[in-house]
């Protein structure tokens, strides 16, 4: 099974994508497609949305499809968990770490490997039309951080150590994922407690969030 995974380094549903692969021993050919680039998804897919993965013929996009997909032994029994309301409630969850969680790091992501200097006008122009100059944003950091950090205080109370569970599965992989773009911020410091179980995360999915650009 000849997989291609396309893909965005810093996005967050990408990088379930790469943690799915690496936690089900899944090889692949990683294309990290740059920002300004329409074209590469919009002819895989019809659109501008990423991650699209292609198995031999069949192309496919939305993360959770993906997962799903490539869970062939049911490892992480995606369809089920997506129906139940655990899933909806960590679901809720994300969605607000991830504004916080945006904020904090996307002044920061647009200077990593993975942007040149026309990707990185192109991806700060896209988000400053909803959230403001990312100058202000780094202004206003403690706007976000604090109850970013509140919030992760609440998650420690659910690890047992994995998500709500003794054992590493799906929401912790979809809970990781979009976490992990706040390393990237300078100075930025997880608990040791959210720093262990994301360090175990990342050793369970073979995970190396820039990993692509030291090949």
């Amino acid at each position: 099974m000849n997989i291609t995974l396309y893909h965005y380094a810093h996005c967050p549903f990408c990088v379930r994508i790469r943690m799915t692969l690496g936690a089900l021993g899944l090889p692949y050919e990683s294309v990290v497609v740059a920002y300004d680039d329409e074209k590469t998804p919009v002819s895989l897919s019809g659109k501008k949305m990423l991650p699209i993965i292609k198995v031999g013929d069949k192309v496919q996009n939305e993360s959770l499809d993906i997962m799903a997909m490539l869970d062939k032994s049911g490892k992480f029994n995606v369809p089920e968990l997506v129906k139940s309301g655990d899933f909806n409630e960590l679901n809720s969850l994300l969605n607000k770490l991830g504004s916080n969680v945006h904020s904090l790091a996307m002044p920061y992501w647009i200077w990593t490997p993975e942007f040149d200097e026309n990707s990185r006008q192109y991806f700060q122009s896209k988000k400053e039309e909803k959230r403001g100059p990312f100058k202000n944003l780094v202004k206003n950091r403690k706007t976000f951080e604090e109850p970013l950090l509140k919030d992760l205080a609440g998650v420690e109370k659910d690890l047992r150590p994995f998500y709500k569970s003794s054992e590493f599965g799906f929401f912790d992989i979809l809970l990781a994922s979009h976490l992990w773009g706040l390393y990237i911020v300078p100075e930025f410091q997880f608990s040791p407690e959210m720093h262990a179980y994301l360090q175990k995360v990342k050793e369970l999915t073979h995970f190396d969030y820039h990993g692509d650009f030291w090949k």
